[in-house]
Parts: structure tokens; C-alpha cells; sequence
């Protein structure tokens, strides 16, 4: 024989010697296959998960051929052992049980829907009877003495306490898999009834708000050519109401059009929006103008401390000046010494809002800057503002000084300084 048909036969000799060890691999699949099919107890597949395991391992250290990177859609035998190894792995996992504890899993998952979830009226009605009907188709299999109340925080307790009991009856899965499989098929029955029970989010926003009576104020007297919505907003806000508005501006206030309509509203409304400050607060913080704006006219200080933070504006110069606007309104002492340091501002505009806002606080503290202001700033329109705050005070220092410059050259200072001094 040549030297060629020996290194042929060479390579068949290595190829029929690495085949050999994928057969036995396949042939310890197909007997670990034929086991599971046959396997009537958790010992039964108890075994067929050893069988696996040392099929995994005595893979994971076999010398097994590589696929030819040269030859398109190659063969992988180590792939496609391992491809078929995972699928009775899986097999295997899906036919044991089911257990106890798995039934205690789903009610335990039933019990946080039921604390949780945003129920409607009818929905919350509809979860405390699945509950009511889960309890009583448990009791065929456990005693259970308790009972799903007349809320959902009662509903939610009872279900806490079945899982417990559930979990503590120590089923077998072999000898008790009747009892298990009714348990698991009346707690797989309360999750898809809670599933079906109605909560807020399967509502339309529209439907949302007609649940809560949003449109009730709507008759046909008052209907406008308005949107529904803006038109019940307006008269809320005509009759002092502000929970609905709020309830509108959670529910619709994607929307900037909307939104901003709702702000415009809430400022008309003055002190009465106060039941609106937290909400406002919150968007306050956010640098947004308009809440702020808002939280002047409702004039609680509380909210003081926040627009201090934002006094310079970062640059914003109509922020700047809606920010000193509002602390004047607010009125908190602790505003003086913040207000007056923007009477230097490079802007005249803010500098004629600080003196102004000075002025809204009262503060006599600020008499001697104000007076510096008319003395000394380069615009009219400022000094006219620190003239005008003066007379705010209202002490008679602080009347004494705007009232000497009734002679002022600048008109406004002049008018000023004249209602002052009485003239």
C-alpha cells in the first residue's frame, strides 16, 4: 500500500475513534430520555437528574472532534450534545411538582396585587370577592378561619395568613399530588380573576376622571364650547374647588396646553389655590415659573426657603424676577437679606424688582439700601421702585427719606417721593 493510503486510512482511524465517544454520548441520552418518560415519582426523577448531572460532567471533560472552520454549516457534535442535554434538563423540571410551596408562591403573589394595585370602585369589589371565592375553595382541602373583610387591606391580610398555612402543611408531592393540584388550580383561578378585576389603569384618563365625578359640575346650563375638561376646571376654580383641578392636572398634564391653562387658573384663584401648595411646592423645585408665580399669590412662607436657593437665577434674568416677586408676596423675614443682595444685580430690571420686593416685606431693615438706591443707581425706573418700596414700609424713616426727592428729575421718582412726603 503507498504512503498516501496510509495517511488516509490514518485519518479514519482518528475519525471513527472520536465518533465513538459522541455515540456513547447519545446513546446515555436516549436511556436518560427513556427514564424520564418512565419516571412516576419525585425519586424516580430524582435519578434521572443524577443521570443528567453525570452526563453534563463527563461532557464538559470529553475530547470531543471540532466542527471544520473550513466547511460551511459544519457539524458541532459538542453543541448539539449539549442543545439536547438542556432540553431534558428542562423536561425534567417542568414534569416534577407540583409542591406545595409553589401554591404558597402564587397566593403570596395574589396577596401583593390585592395590597397594591389601583383598584376602581368595581374592581376593588371584584378583588375582595375572588379573595372571598379563593378562601372558600381552600377550605375544602385546609381549615381556614379567616375571611376576605370589606376591603382590600382586609382581603390582603387574609391572604398573608393562608399562604403561611399553606406553606406549613408539609404536602408530599408523591403521596398528596391531588390535594396539590387542587390548591395550585384555586390559586391560579384568584390570580386570573384578579387579573380581570378592574383597576385604574385599564381605564381611559376620560373614564378615570367621569369615575371620580370630575364631569358632575357639567349640566347643560353651564356647558361652554370649552373641552370638557377646561370647562370643568374653570368653574372648580370659579367656586373655590381645587382637589378636582388637581385631579385634572395628574391626569391630563402631559399635555402643556393643558397644563398651562391649569396654572392660569390656579393664579386667578389667589389664596384660595392654597390646598394646591404641596403639588405646586414640588414643581416649584423643579425651576418651574409658573407654581411659583402661583405660591406668591398663596403667599405662604413656607415655601420662602425653596426660592432662595434659585434668587440668582442662573442667568435667567425672568426667572430672577418672578423668584423675587413671589418672596415679596410670601413675605418671610428671612427673605430680606437675600432680596436686598440683588439690589447690586448687573440688570436694572432685577435690581427694580428686588427694591420692590423689599418693599412687599416690610422690613425696615431695608431702608438704608433702598435709600443707597435712590441716591446712587443709574436707572430712573430703579430709583422709582426703591421710592415706591419706601413708601411700602411705611415708617417714618422710611417715608422721610423717599419724600426728599418730590424735586427728583425723573418723573416716577418724583411722583413717588410726593405721595411720600403727602403732597
Amino acid at each position: 500500500m503507498s504512503n498516501g493510503d496510509d495517511a488516509e486510512d490514518a485519518d479514519g482511524d482518528e475519525s471513527a475513534a472520536a465518533e465513538g465517544p459522541v455515540v456513547t454520548f447519545e446513546q446515555r441520552l436516549d436511556d436518560a430520555a427513556a427514564d424520564l418518560e418512565a419516571a412516576e415519582t419525585e425519586a424516580d426523577l430524582d435519578d434521572v437528574e443524577a443521570e443528567l448531572d453525570g452526563i453534563e460532567s463527563d461532557l464538559e471533560a470529553a475530547d470531543l472532534p471540532e466542527p471544520d472552520e473550513d466547511e460551511e454549516d459544519a457539524e458541532d457534535p459538542r453543541a448539539d450534545l449539549e442543545s439536547r442535554l438542556s432540553d431534558l434538563q428542562d423536561d425534567l423540571e417542568s414534569q416534577r411538582g407540583p409542591y406545595v410551596e409553589d401554591v404558597a408562591a402564587v397566593v403570596e403573589d395574589a396577596e401583593a396585587t390585592v395590597a397594591d394595585s389601583e383598584w376602581t370602585a368595581d374592581g376593588e369589589a371584584e378583588a375582595i370577592a375572588a379573595v372571598e371565592a379563593f378562601l372558600e375553595t381552600v377550605d375544602e382541602y385546609v381549615t381556614v378561619a379567616v375571611s376576605a373583610g370589606n376591603t382590600t387591606d382586609d382581603a390582603a391580610t387574609a391572604l398573608d395568613a393562608v399562604a403561611g398555612t399553606i406553606a406549613d402543611l408539609g404536602l408530599d408531592p408523591d403521596d398528596d399530588s391531588e390535594e396539590i393540584a387542587g390548591l395550585l388550580e384555586a390559586a391560579e383561578t384568584l390570580e386570573d380573576d384578579l387579573e380581570a378585576a378592574e383597576t385604574w389603569q385599564d381605564l381611559t384618563v376620560q373614564e378615570q376622571l367621569a369615575a371620580q365625578g370630575f364631569y358632575d359640575v357639567l349640566t347643560n346650563e353651564n356647558r361652554k364650547d370649552f373641552p370638557p375638561e377646561w370647562n370643568a376646571i374653570k368653574l372648580y376654580a370659579n367656586d373655590g374647588e381645587v382637589e378636582p383641578i388637581l385631579l385634572a392636572l395628574d391626569k391630563l398634564g402631559d399635555s402643556d396646553f393643558f397644563e398651562e391653562y391649569v396654572f392660569d387658573q390656579l393664579l386667578h384663584m389667589g389664596k384660595d389655590a392654597a390646598p394646591a401648595f404641596d403639588e405646586l411646592h414640588q414643581r416649584a423645585e423643579k425651576r418651574n415659573k409658573a407654581p411659583i408665580k402661583i405660591l406668591g399669590k398663596i403667599g405662604d412662607p413656607a415655601a420662602a426657603e425653596t426660592l432662595h436657593d434659585f434668587i440668582d437665577g442662573d442667568g435667567d434674568a425672568s426667572l430672577q424676577k418672578i423668584v423675587l416677586r413671589a418672596l415679596g408676596e410670601m413675605g418671610s423675614d428671612e427673605s430680606a437679606q437675600p432680596v436686598a443682595n440683588r439690589l447690586d444685580a448687573d440688570d436694572p430690571e432685577i435690581r427694580s424688582m428686588a427694591a420692590r420686593s423689599l418693599g412687599l416685606l416690610g422690613d425696615t431693615r431695608a431702608i438704608q439700601p433702598l435709600s443707597d438706591i435712590l441716591e446712587d443707581d443709574d436707572e430712573d425706573t430703579v430709583r422709582a421702585s426703591a421710592a415706591w418700596a419706601l413708601r411700602q414700609i411705611g415708617t417714618e424713616r422710611a417715608l422721610e427719606v423717599a419724600g426728599e426727592y418730590t424735586d427728583d428729575r425723573a418723573y416716577l421718582v418724583q411722583a413717588e417721593a410726593e405721595k411720600a412726603a403727602g403732597v
